[in-house]
This record gives C-alpha cells, sequence and structure tokens, in this order.
C-alpha cells in the first residue's frame, strides 16, 4: 500500500507540473518556427552537401570512368557480369535504361531540389536575429548557388539539357536546351563569385565551405567545354580566369609540395584544394570505392577487416603474351605510363603515423608482416598475384583449355579474381591506427586541375613555344 500511495503521488505531481506548462501549437512548420539558431541554420545549408558526399561518386563516378580509358570491371569467373551491364558501358553499348544512369539523372535533379529547398528557408530568415549579419546570409545562399550551378553542369555532361527549374513548386517540367542550361549555370556562378567568401591564408584548413575560386574554377570548367557543351569555343574566357585563379585573385592557394598531400590523411590542410567533401570515421565518411576496387583478402594487404567483392580495376597494359598495348593504342594503359621512377608508381605501403608510400596494388600481395596473401578462386590457397592483363591465366596447361598465353583471349568476359593492378588513391591504416581510417577528404576541385586548363587553353591558342616556357604551364607538365 505505502508503494501505490507513493506511484500516484508522484502521477499527481507529475501531472500537475504538466498543466502549468506554456506550450504554443504550430499548425505548419516554417523557417521562422524551425530554425532557431546559427546552429539550425548551418544545419539547414549543409543537408545539401551530405548529397553531394554521396553524389560525386559510386553511379557517377562509374559512368564517367568504367566508359572511358583507365578502369574497367571485368567478369571474373562467376562474378560481375551483371546482365552485361559492365561490358556495355565498357563498350559504348549502354541503353537509356541502365542502372548507373538513372540513378545519376535522379541524383542530378535531386541536388538541385535539396538545394533550391534550403536556399528558399534561408533567404526568408532575418540574420540580425541569430546575431549573424546579411553579408553572412548572401554567402550562405551563394553557396547554394554554386552547389546548384555544380549539379546543373555535372547534369549537362552527363545528359545535355535538363530542366531548369529556381523552385518546387510544379512537376513534369519539359527539359531546356543545352545552351538555356550553360547560361543558367553561367549566371549562377557569375552571381555568387562576388557573394563568396575567399580564402585569405594559405594553408588554412578546408571544412567543406564553397568559396570564391571554387565558383571561379567551376566557371572555368564550364566555359572549358563550352565547344562540346553549346558550339562555341571558350577557351580564352578560361584561360584568363584560370590565371586569375592561380594569381590569387580568388584566394590563397598553392600546388601542394607533394604528390600524397591533396588525398592525405590531412589533405584538408593542403595549400591546393579548393574544394572538397570532409570525411571521418563514421561520420560521412569518403569509403565508398572501398568495396568495389579491392580483391576479396586485400583486408590482409592492409592490414583492416573490410571486406571487397573484387570489381574495378585499371585496364590493362599488357596483352598475355606480355607485350605492351600502348604500342597500338594512345589511350589506356595506365600503370605502364607511369615512369617507373615515379614515386606514385610504388605499391602502396603504410608506413605508420600516417605516413604512407606508393598509390597502387601490383604483383605478389604480401601481408605487412611479410606473409603471403592467397586467392580464395581460381588461385584458392595459392599466392594472390595481381596482373596487370586480362585472361584467363588458370586454364594455360596440360589437358586444360588453352597451351600458351599466346592463345589467351583477352577481353571484358575473360578476366580472373587476380586480374588488373588497383588504385589506392586514398590512404588507408591498419586496425591499429583505425582512428584515421577515413580520414582523408574527398577532394573535388584541386588547383591542378587550374594549371592543366590553362596549358591546354594555351596550346590551343597555338601558342606551344609561350606553353613550354610558362612556369604555370610547366608546372603543369602539360607541353
Amino acid at each position: 500500500m505505502k508503494k501505490i500511495s507513493i506511484y500516484l503521488l508522484l502521477l499527481v505531481f507529475v501531472l500537475g507540473s504538466c498543466t502549468k506548462l506554456d506550450q504554443e501549437f504550430y499548425n505548419q512548420v516554417t523557417p521562422e518556427t524551425f530554425l532557431q539558431n546559427e546552429k539550425d541554420i548551418l544545419a539547414a545549408l549543409n543537408r545539401p552537401f551530405t548529397h553531394a558526399r554521396w553524389y560525386v561518386g559510386e553511379d557517377r563516378w562509374y559512368l564517367q570512368e568504367q566508359t572511358a580509358d583507365n578502369f574497367a570491371i571485368t567478369t571474373k569467373g562467376p562474378h560481375w557480369y551483371n546482365g552485361g551491364e559492365n561490358e556495355r558501358f565498357h563498350y559504348h553499348a549502354w541503353t537509356p535504361d541502365e542502372n548507373w544512369i538513372w540513378g545519376s539523372w535522379r541524383g542530378t535533379l535531386m541536388g538541385i531540389a535539396l538545394a533550391l529547398d534550403a536556399r528558399r528557408d534561408l533567404e526568408k530568415l532575418d540574420y540580425t536575429k541569430f546575431a549573424l549579419t546579411t553579408e553572412d546570409q548572401q554567402a550562405h545562399i551563394n553557396q547554394l548557388n554554386t552547389l546548384i550551378a555544380y549539379f546543373y553542369m555535372r547534369g549537362l555532361d552527363f545528359f545535355g539539357g535538363l530542366p531548369i527549374f529556381n523552385s518546387l513548386e510544379g512537376e513534369s517540367l519539359p527539359r531546356n536546351t543545352d545552351k538555356e542550361v550553360f547560361a543558367h549555370i553561367e549566371q549562377l556562378l557569375k552571381t555568387a563569385i562576388e557573394k563568396l567568401p575567399k580564402k585569405e591564408k594559405l594553408g588554412e584548413r578546408e571544412i567543406g565551405e564553397l568559396k570564391q575560386a571554387a565558383a571561379a574554377a567551376m566557371l572555368a570548367e564550364l566555359y572549358f567545354n563550352a565547344e562540346v557543351y553549346i558550339g562555341r569555343p571558350m577557351y580564352q574566357e578560361c584561360q584568363q580566369l584560370s590565371q586569375d585563379i592561380i594569381e590569387g585573385k580568388y584566394g590563397a592557394y598553392q600546388l601542394d609540395p607533394t604528390w600524397y598531400g591533396p588525398h592525405s590523411f590531412k589533405n584538408d590542410l593542403s595549400p591546393e584544394i579548393i574544394w572538397s567533401i570532409p570525411s571521418e570515421f563514421n561520420k560521412l565518411q569518403y569509403d565508398w570505392f572501398y568495396s568495389s576496387f579491392y580483391h576479396y583478402n586485400s583486408r590482409e594487404y592492409f592490414g583492416q577487416d573490410m571486406g571487397a567483392n573484387n570489381g574495378t580495376h585499371l585496364t590493362p597494359s599488357r596483352r598475355p603474351d606480355g607485350t605492351l598495348y600502348q604500342n597500338q593504342w594512345k589511350l589506356g594503359s595506365p600503370f605502364e605510363k607511369f615512369d617507373n621512377a615515379d614515386l606514385r608508381k610504388k605499391p602502396y605501403r603504410y608506413l605508420g603515423n600516417g605516413n604512407y608510400e606508393g598509390m597502387f596494388l601490383a604483383g605478389a600481395q604480401l601481408k605487412p608482416d611479410g606473409g603471403v596473401i592467397k586467392g580464395t578462386q581460381e588461385y584458392k590457397d595459392m599466392p594472390l598475384v595481381l596482373r596487370d592483363q586480362v585472361g584467363r591465366f588458370s586454364e594455360i596447361g596440360p589437358d586444360k583449355k588453352y597451351s600458351s598465353a599466346e592463345q589467351l583471349p583477352s577481353k571484358m568476359s575473360e578476366g580472373e579474381e587476380n586480374t588488373g593492378v588497383r588504385l589506392v588513391k586514398v590512404p588507408i591504416p591498419p586496425l591499429t591506427e583505425n582512428s584515421l581510417r577515413w580520414g582523408a577528404d574527398n577532394p573535388i576541385i584541386r588547383l591542378t586541375e587550374i594549371y592543366y586548363m590553362l596549358a591546354e587553353c594555351k596550346w590551343r591558342a597555338g601558342d606551344i613555344g609561350g606553353c613550354r616556357s610558362d612556369q604555370y604551364c610547366q608546372k603543369a607538365q602539360f607541353c
């Protein structure tokens, strides 16, 4: 009875307390009621950027790279045929119904819509009520305008004309022409450049914010590709913008003194990063590529516990008989085109304390302690050796399908578990230093790209001598 009495008293106390609360009910959620402080404002601003984090990888990366000259997903025994999808992209025989295409179309328009939604909410606010300025508001709004332009530019590159919309009203909008989309992107970027913040200090930490140089770099890229997009060469405009970016008009940037700086665990401090997507272990991590790039047992190479599905690899540099493809074609053969003295061509090795060397998995695969890594399929219980070739080498021998490597076909359907060199663009630490895992941010725009665009613009203008002697072009190593 004493227990029941105590519970009843507590219930009366709670109910009595609740009746004294001042409550205000809303029949709708508006920016003015939902966004209550600076933290809420930044959350609304950053939501479209989380979509951009997803957008820059996966389907979009596959569309760009699996249809080009440096990567392939070969069929490996019973795996990766995927209904012929990988072959259709590699051989340029895709259809409008492919998943990567649908995912990219949907992802592009979703990114635009999310940015427009955030922009609409932030435009309605009185920033002074949050101890912020109208300049802060303009910077936020124009970050979103720049992000909208980025999505439209990627969409223009993939699909040509897209529906142009400036609000979320209406349905089934018609596609605008390539020229109209180009003009829309150009206007968004021109307007944003003057109202975005500028990076004043060289090497200042990047946190994913879009600044003046990012918008200027996007505009330079738009002009660089104008001849393809709208049939009008605009290399001179691209050249001027590129020159201005390099000379610091839009902020303080310079090339990183090391090859790995823009990709390392501390690449948020690299002086050449113009825009990157932040990444941290278990926090919007930059990791989408891992499962596709690496062999099932590559975890043993890295000293990690992460599984992979053994899909993507570099296109082969050599035929099954060992001769080079590059004697026949100018494109492809990415691994062999690296000079043997190039530091990047070394096998990837983690050296400890966040340091590493090389960026490829090639040849015999060994554990960090030197132990042999073994295969799981064609080379089950045998040493795993990654080949810069495509062919069913396991089917060579007495009483087998082929008597020599010269007889092996080399095409998308003829891969094995050890087919292809693997790229380690993003450093991967062992479990003993797992706090660094996915600590490298995803660089979207680097100053290196600006040097390359400037060099090609000079080259296209016929200024070969000037290109070769120009300090900027020499840094780009283009001419």
